[in-house]
Order: structure tokens, then sequence, then C-alpha cells
């Protein structure tokens, strides 16, 4: 329950739980992935099923499913939606692997195939195989999806969907939504942009994105360009700043201010975004050879102490916190399309606009957020920003008599007048990011 405080204390709306059913004994994992597990290691959430259940159960040392209707119960108190991780593989100790084996792959050995994802082998998992049975199949996930939202689950993170048949997940989501139109279907797909496209086209209302590896100012202005223009009809991308298994050389090596900038983009770019636990901290150690935290908690138990660390100074949940306020407050930053990338002369500082009219008490009203952001973790930089005034929806009643506006940080409370160019200085150890507000009426 702490946690879930600690996620609405933040301002997110959106509790993402990994898989909480029974963890499979056979081939388990260690720690960092290792190939031999002691007697206490719980090994991978992901290596789902035990001779206690499959999918439609709960790891015993969780508690129950009274204990679960508890915990969202307090989640939607708190004005907050359960997600919940769909991964559709299995433990060699699964349910499904004796009474289903013909929803696996049999190797010419009689044997069945582990998954893996070269270079990663996967031997604690069993990956399910579409051919043999694809109604039966499509069926039991359809039966499980259902349990748990019956159990108020509001959204499924659904794990790695690309290796799954598309005809599968259109059918899926559409039975599901004709029952339960608010459910939400995200796509945790790292693969090619067909692939993910076409996931969206078959019904996922969110995806994963490749913002997690565009790091350089090009690479950010690219994507961002694509992302709000190019695919959006179809594919909303969710700016995940990390997962359980993705730690980039930009936040190993960034320090604090790598995290604020991750964050910053993520938050204001897209109108999804999340953090998985132990970014606030800071947390940035890999693990040797692979793109992924040391002691991960995909193989072992990761205790924190979040409050101690807020207390201390070294957390980054007061500017998380800081940014999600600014995101309820200004709808411009809930629009994908709405996003105008703007020019700067310095090769690491990033600009770009979003605007939007609402209605409020009966009049329109413009809001306008340019932000402005030092990809340079360790050096200040200097840059003039180059504004598309077009882009601004301004009016004649916002400039003032020399024709400049006054805009408001909304991080540090500073305010200045801007107008076409403008001077930015931006220290990554101080502060690498303006979010400047438009202000309106000015007489």
């Amino acid at each position: 329950m702490e946690a879930l405080d600690r996620a609405a204390a933040m301002g997110f709306d959106v509790a993402y739980l990994p898989p909480i059913h029974p963890i499979g004994r056979d081939h388990r994992k260690g720690p960092n992935n290792s190939l031999e597990a002691g007697p206490q290691d719980p090994g991978s959430p992901w290596a789902i099923g035990s001779p206690e259940g499959g999918h439609d159960a709960i790891h015993p040392d969780l508690g129950t499913f009274e204990d679960f209707d508890a915990f969202v119960a307090h989640a939607h108190d708190l004005g907050l939606e359960v997600a919940l991780d769909l991964a559709l593989q299995a433990s060699p100790d699964h349910p499904w692997v004796k009474e289903h084996p013909q929803w696996f792959t049999t190797r010419a050995d009689g044997s069945i195939a582990y998954a893996e994802n070269p270079p990663k082998k996967y031997q604690d998992i069993y990956p399910l195989n579409f051919d043999n049975d694809p109604q039966g199949l499509a069926h039991e996930v359809l039966r499980v999806v259902k349990l748990w939202i019956s159990h108020g689950v509001d959204i499924f993170r659904v794990d790695n969907p690309h290796t799954k048949p598309l005809w599968f997940w259109e059918w899926l989501i559409a039975r599901v939504r004709e029952e339960h139109p608010d459910t939400v279907f995200l796509a945790e797909a790292f693969t090619r942009p067909a692939m993910m496209q076409g996931l969206a086209k078959a019904g996922f209302q969110q995806s994963y994105s490749y913002f997690t590896w565009r790091n350089t100012k090009e690479e950010i202005e690219e994507y961002l360009k694509e992302v709000s223009h190019e695919t959006s009809s179809a594919y909303r991308p969710n700016f995940f700043v990390n997962t359980p298994d993705i730690l980039t050389e930009y936040l190993q090596f960034g320090g604090p201010a790598a995290f604020k900038v991750r964050a910053a983009l993520a938050s204001t770019a897209s109108p999804l975004w999340g953090v998985y636990a132990g970014y606030e901290l800071f947390e940035h150690v890999a693990r040797p050879g692979a793109e992924e935290y040391m002691d991960n908690e995909k193989y072992e138990l990761r205790p924190r102490d979040f409050a101690g660390a807020v207390e201390r100074g070294e957390s980054l949940a007061p500017y998380i916190t800081r940014l999600n306020e600014i995101r309820k407050d200004h709808p411009a930053l809930g629009d994908l399309q709405n996003l105008t990338v703007q020019s700067t002369t310095d090769s690491a500082i990033v600009a770009y606009s979003k605007t939007k009219t609402v209605e409020h008490d009966g009049q329109e009203v413009k809001d306008t957020v340019i932000v402005v952001i030092n990809t340079d973790t360790h050096a200040t930089r200097e840059a003039t920003v180059w504004l598309d005034l077009d882009s601004l929806n301004l009016g004649d009643h916002d400039f003032n008599e020399d024709g400049s506006f006054w805009v408001d940080d909304l991080i540090s409370g500073d305010s200045w007048k801007w107008g076409t160019h403008n001077y930015v200085r931006l220290d990554p150890y101080i502060e690498p990011a303006h979010i400047l507000h438009i202000r309106r009426n000015v007489k």
C-alpha cells in the first residue's frame, strides 16, 4: 500500500505491477540472470507458473485475491488505475505445460524449446506457439484477461506482443472492448517499426517506443517529429524513461542531470510517460556486458529506502512530482500531434512547443508551453532559441508594447520577456531544462 501512496503523491495516474503469479522452480534463475538459484532466490516473475497455479493465480507470498482486491480498491481511492503485466509465456512448471503441451514448440527430441532473443537466453521460460491450437489458446488468454478485469485491473502491459500473431491481438482486444471498452492494452514491443505500428493498428492503445535510445539533439528532434506527426494516426507512444531491463549508457554515465533530462523530455513531449521503480533514486550501475541494471529485480528482491532518500535530498521524487503537476495544469501537454520542434543554435539544446485552446468558464483559453532542454549532462550550454511565432497561437493582446511576450518558468519560477530569438543558458548541475508557459492577456 505504501508504494501506491508514493506513486499517487508523485502525481502519477497508474500503478504498474510486474507479473504477480506463482514462479516456476525448474531452471529458476538466480541473481543477475545466473543459471544457479539458491533456495531463497525468488526467481524471475516472468517465469510464470508452478504447482500453485499459472496466469490465473497469485503468488502465495503476495497474498490472496482478497488482498489483491483491497490493493486495487486502495489504488482507486487514490485516483490510480492498476496496470498488470500480461506475459504470455510459461515456466516449465506451468499447469499449461502438462495440460496443453500443444501450446508450446516441441524440438525433434521431444523436449520443449525455451525462449531465446539472441544473445539473451531464457532457460526458465517456454514461449507459446499459436500454430497447433490457436482457438483453444486464444480463448484461454481471453479467460485470463477477463478474470483480472473482474478484479479491477484497468490496463494490461503486454510483454513482447510482437512474438505473437497480429490476428490474435486484433481478436483479443476487440473481444475485450465489447464488454470493457475502457480497458487499455500497452504494447511492450521493442522491434522493427513496421511491427510496432502493426500492433498499434491491431488495437493496442499505447506502445513502448524508441525514446529510451534517442539521446542526442538530432535523434530527439527527429523522433519527436516522427511520433507527433508521421505515425500519430495509430501509434501512441508511452515514453517510459527506463524499464526493468533497460538502463542506457546515457543514464549509466550522465549523473543525476541525466535523470532530470530524460524525465523532463518524457513528461512534456508525450501525453504518456512512466518510470520504473528505482529511477527516482538515480540507480545507474549496469551489469557488466549488458544494458541492464546490476542486481536486477527481475531476479531478486530489491528493498529500497524511498522515504529516507527524499529526506536526505537524494531523490528525484520532488522533481517528478513537479513535472506531473505541470502536466495536469497545462492541457497542451496532453496532446501528441500539437508538438512543434523549434530551432536552437547549440548542438546539445533541444527546444519544442505545444499549444492548445480549451474552454474554461465559457471562454476559450489558449495554453502554450515551450520546453528547452540541455541534453549535455556534463557541461553548461548557451544558445539562441529561434521561435516560429505562428506555431505559438499568440494573439495581438498577448504582446507587450515592445513586441515581446512574457514567459514564466514553471520549474524555477523565473519570468522573462521573449520574442522571436531568445538567449538561454542551462547548467545541468543546477537545472537542465526550462519549461516555459506563455502568459496570456497582457494589456
